[in-house]
């Protein structure tokens, strides 16, 4: 089975492709402005209108009013103001439907919640899939940090701005209360898997409506098994199933909310990690289902020709045997891992098949065999996640370096009071 790769990224290496800060002042000058004539359709004379479009003409910073996509989505919202689902002429009448959409999709996704708020078509246009998917086409691209280091409770991160955001908090299902649980952030979804007594269960946040509900379930039920993700889709392999441990692996479609059955692994693994590079999927690490044996070898997944190839010893010296699954990132295309038994951040060398050891890790945060620590890419940027205790409970810090080929100078780019244990992180790019 074969997928396009066109626009493919992993939630941990897509790179960023964020609106200039210049764009985004000017573009948020201008509506303001616009909304502050208040004109009203048929209000307008005509040298106001001949003043509108030549702003709106020395405003067009890049090709997006141009772009066919965007005229199809037009007039797909056009015909849907016909029924009443959305009516695209009331987003801002003074400078055109065209420039509003170029406005919105170069507008940072922290502003998206107030622009919900000005009227119903707004709402109805923020809280739709298509002003995202035409992001991804234009390739404009923000990455946003959800964490949660409470049993329940998720905290977003918006690393361009500092400043973190709140989202509800999960149901109270008691397999997440009690139990491990493994999540994976899609297209504009997050998706948290559990496992109850009797059966697995799946939680979907959607960041279009901000809550949870039940998502669908895998053909295969799993836990503990390796994931990334690529734009809107998203690949999980090996894990625990019903029967014990699994060389399976799915492909998710976060748009069409649906799971497709990939060929299987070289390899039954379980407790392995998962990420995309250089246009594939691999999963490293883990352990066997015979006596638990620790295996040191890759399996690389090829989407175009829908084939696995074993790759020897690629997991060699990472962790993974006693503890947690091997703590990997990938930023522009090349691998990263974080050994928590020696505190090191190491790079893989993909010519000679090794790891070389860059420097140290933050090492003040509390970590229980590599569990409680977050290790992600986030554009261009890897992002160390961690605990630790603080007078009054604890505290949670991310920290930030940009890799090159000095030592890492970990930033600290927030913090906040919380519990000194991170339960689960995922990236959301899009």
């Amino acid at each position: 089975m074969k997928f396009p790769l066109g626009s493919a990224s992993s939630s941990s290496s897509v790179p960023a492709s964020a609106p200039s800060e210049e764009f985004v002042s000017r573009s948020r000058k201008l509506v303001l402005e616009s909304l502050g004539e208040g004109a009203q359709k048929g209000e307008q004379t005509v040298e106001e209108e001949e003043l509108v479009n030549r702003r709106s003409k020395k405003n067009k910073v890049d090709s997006a009013l141009e772009n066919p996509e965007t005229k199809i989505w037009d007039s797909q919202m056009q015909d849907a103001n016909q029924n009443s689902e959305a009516n695209t002429s009331e987003l801002i009448g003074a400078i055109g439907r065209e420039l509003s959409i170029t406005c919105l999709l170069h507008t940072p996704r922290s502003y998206y919640g107030m622009t919900a708020c000005l009227n119903r078509s707004f709402c109805s246009l923020m809280s739709s899939e298509h002003l995202y998917r035409l992001r991804r086409e234009a390739g404009i691209v923000e990455h946003m940090i959800y964490c949660s280091c409470n049993v329940l409770e998720w905290d977003g991160f918006d690393p361009c701005r500092r400043r973190w955001f709140s989202i509800p908090s999960m149901p109270p299902i008691e397999c997440f209360t009690l139990a491990d649980k493994e999540s994976l952030a899609v297209g504009t979804n997050i998706l948290v898997f559990g496992k109850k007594v009797e059966a697995h269960v799946v939680l979907r946040y959607s960041l279009l409506s901000n809550s949870w509900t039940t998502g669908d379930m895998m053909n295969s039920p799993r836990c503990l098994f390796g994931s990334a993700s690529f734009g809107e889709k998203a690949i999980v392999a090996g894990g625990i199933g019903d029967n014990g441990t699994l060389s399976s692996a799915e492909l998710y479609d976060s748009e069409m909310q649906t799971w497709t059955t990939l060929p299987s692994m070289n390899r039954a693994r379980k407790m392995c990690s998962g990420f995309f590079m250089d246009g594939k999927f691999y999963v490293i690490g883990g352990k066997a289902d015979n006596n638990n044996e620790i295996l040191n070898c890759g399996d690389e997944y090829d989407l175009e020709k829908g084939t696995w190839r074993l790759i020897p010893d690629m997991a060699r010296g990472l962790n993974g045997g006693s503890g947690a699954p091997p703590l990997v990132a990938v930023v522009n295309n090349e691998l990263y891992a974080a050994d928590y038994a020696e505190r090191e951040v190491r790079k893989y060398d993909k010519v000679n098949n090794a790891w070389i050891t860059l420097g140290s890790l933050p090492e003040r945060y509390t970590t229980v065999n590599g569990w409680g620590l977050a290790f992600r890419g986030c554009g261009d940027k890897l992002i160390v996640i961690g605990g630790m205790s603080a007078p009054g409970g604890g505290v949670i810090e991310i920290c930030s370096w940009v890799p090159h080929n000095g030592q890492p100078d970990w930033e600290i780019i927030g913090s906040r009071r919380s519990r000194s244990f991170v339960y689960n992180c995922a990236v959301m790019s899009c």
